[in-house]
């Protein structure tokens, strides 16, 4: 039952994290970096946002997995899952592309709004890092001289920049995504009384060991059960 109340946490927190996303890109004022990057990348290869998103994140855990980074069930179902979301939400249509830059200033405030919540339901799960964030991670525990913020920096301006080589649109939404989303994360794990640093990931073996020891003991008790 607890597997099952994680996964529901899990899932729910990725599609917040998608539809905030999504409203992002709708918003039409500049990308987050890995937005603009997964989208630079759709325009350079005609593949969906989705496929583009999915690509880069497969990429990026074969990294983490050569840096020997703990790969946990909720990575891979963020690299998968939230990119096809996008995807389905802009095949909907359910929000126009807007043109003007306060009506999208307001909807992108309430797209990484959206995305924080989503984060306090993905992260508390604790399944695992999604794969840029274990990457962030990987290079932290070897470049010991450079902060870890420093080196998301290092990072994200990387994506930002191939994304923008790429075509994908950078501007003050760019900016504002990149400053605002560490104050309105802040903001809504303490509204949650959310301690991030207390969470301890569960990587993909651990899981599946786990949830195989949880199906052998509810066999067992359902086995005592009929005997009785």
């Amino acid at each position: 039952m607890e597997y099952i109340k994680r996964f529901a946490r899990l899932i729910w927190g990725l599609m917040l994290c998608s539809v905030g996303i999504y409203m992002a890109i709708q918003a039409n004022i500049g990308l987050a970096p890995w937005d603009a990057f997964s989208m630079g990348l759709s325009y350079a290869t005609g593949i969906t946002y989705g496929d583009a998103s999915i690509l880069s994140g497969l990429v990026i855990i074969g990294i983490d997995l050569i840096l020997r980074e703990k790969i946990g069930f909720g990575t891979i179902l963020n690299t998968i899952l939230i990119g096809k979301m996008v995807d389905l939400l802009e095949y909907v249509n359910l929000i126009p592309l807007l043109e003007n830059f306060w009506w999208g200033l307001g909807l992108l405030l309430l797209g990484q709004s959206i995305m924080c919540v989503g984060a306090h339901y993905y992260i508390s799960a604790a399944m695992g890092c999604g794969p840029r964030d274990s990457l962030m991670v990987a290079l932290g525990k070897r470049v010991k001289r450079f902060p870890v913020g420093l080196i998301r920096i290092l990072i994200e301006g990387t994506a930002l920049l191939c994304g923008w080589l790429m075509g994908a649109k950078v501007g003050l939404g760019t900016l504002i995504a990149a400053v605002g989303v560490g104050f309105i994360l802040e903001i809504v794990f303490r509204l949650f009384r959310f301690d991030v640093k207390a969470v301890c990931h569960e990587g993909l073996l651990d899981t599946l060991r786990n949830w195989g020891l949880l199906r052998q003991r509810s066999a067992k008790a359902a086995e005592n059960e009929g005997k009785l």
